[in-house]
């Protein structure tokens, strides 16, 4: 098979050859990698990797294929988190051109064509991710070797969260408790677990002004609480959400944020966020609950997708950590002493990944 070859460059300097099994035209990004052993049809519809090259640290990618775009009843994605993929480029170690999978209706190589994006394989993605964690996530490219060159980009300089989240308000659910949830690209699952619970959800941009929805009566739209979701890139750009939070706040009613939404709330609390040096991607991050600024025995597997985290000196007196990395020590929630108020850095609903946590979302749903 004549695969063109290619050449992986990141901006340290540092370069990879190996060869194209996707769309072929130059790209550039942020490389991170993730260090889970399944999940690619997930990951890769993920909006949280926007503007990302996704390096895969398991060695086999591809061999189970990739799930047909079908729709439930409510709209949602049967299997993916979004409508499409997300990352700029794949790069896997082993390619796998043959597939088995009971629900699986085309290859990898196949869909990454079909959306346009870049898939290559044959990197020693082992080395790669030891440069990465030495040195840091950095902005990289990959050429086509005899082709045209691109120049790098940081795409954590760009309101990442203004290209995935919803131009739209859209609802979900008929359910007695009233729900707005902030989409900063917020994965579908999350959507999923809340509709287990008694709720409506209505869905609005990440720079909406929720305090000031109206029905078609005019009347001004109460909700008994407020959903933050996860997102791509630096929210430190997100300053009209923390603005609108910090509006939402005054009702004193129950907000939880997820990823992202652990940063936009502690933006809003008066908390700083900082740029991790390479961020916590995977199915296997332990985080530790903490009680009074106390750690406790309670200790949970999670699945993460986050280059960003909030810095725990700087959290106000009237919050606390409510979870730690049990890896590096950083912030992994945030909740309010005396207010309804709380988060988590990693996902709950973990799709995919494990289900430790999952319990969160019935703990906000009681306090509605």
């Amino acid at each position: 098979m004549n695969k063109k070859k290619v050449t992986l460059t990141l901006a340290g300097g540092y370069e990879f050859h190996g060869t194209s099994f996707g769309f072929e035209k130059p790209v550039n990004g942020e490389v991170v990698f993730n260090t889970a052993m399944m999940g690619y049809p997930e990951s890769l519809t993920d909006p949280s990797y926007s503007g990302q090259i996704l390096v895969m640290t398991f060695p086999l990618v591809g061999n189970y294929g990739v799930p047909s775009a079908s729709e439930e009843a409510n709209g949602l994605s049967s299997y993916y988190e979004s409508d499409n993929i997300h990352v700029r480029a794949l790069v896997v170690s082993d390619y796998s051109e043959e597939y088995s999978h009971w629900n699986a209706n085309r290859s990898l190589a196949q869909w990454l064509k079909e959306e346009k994006i870049v898939g290559i394989e044959g990197i020693d993605t082992r080395e790669l991710t030891k440069i990465l964690r030495e040195h840091g996530s950095m902005p990289g490219k990959i050429t086509f070797d005899g082709e045209e060159d691109i120049e790098f980009e940081d795409p954590n300089l760009v309101n990442q969260v203004a290209l995935v989240s919803t131009k739209v308000v859209e609802h979900f659910g008929e359910g007695k408790k009233k729900v707005c949830l902030v989409d900063m690209g917020v994965k579908q699952n999350i959507i999923r677990e809340l509709l287990k619970y008694d709720v409506e959800i209505t869905v609005v941009p990440w720079n909406y002004d929720f305090n000031n929805i109206v029905d078609a009566n005019g009347e001004r739209v109460a909700f008994d609480g407020l959903f933050i979701s996860n997102g791509p890139g630096d929210p430190n750009l997100c300053g009209k959400t923390v603005e609108h939070v910090r509006e939402f706040m005054k009702e004193r009613k129950p907000i939880y944020g997820i990823c992202m939404g652990n940063q936009i709330l502690s933006l809003a609390a008066g908390a700083k966020v900082e740029k991790l040096k390479y961020g916590h991607r995977g199915h296997n991050q332990p985080v530790r609950l903490m009680e009074n600024g106390k750690p406790t025995e309670k200790c949970f597997i999670t699945s993460q997708n986050h280059g960003y985290a909030v810095n725990n000196a700087t959290i106000p007196a009237d919050w606390e950590p409510l979870f730690i990395n049990m890896n590096d020590g950083s912030n992994e929630g945030i909740r309010h002493k005396t207010m309804p108020w709380f988060s988590a850095q990693f996902h709950p609903e973990a799709c995919s990944g494990p289900t430790d946590t999952e319990f969160i979302f019935g703990q906000f749903f009681s306090l509605l």
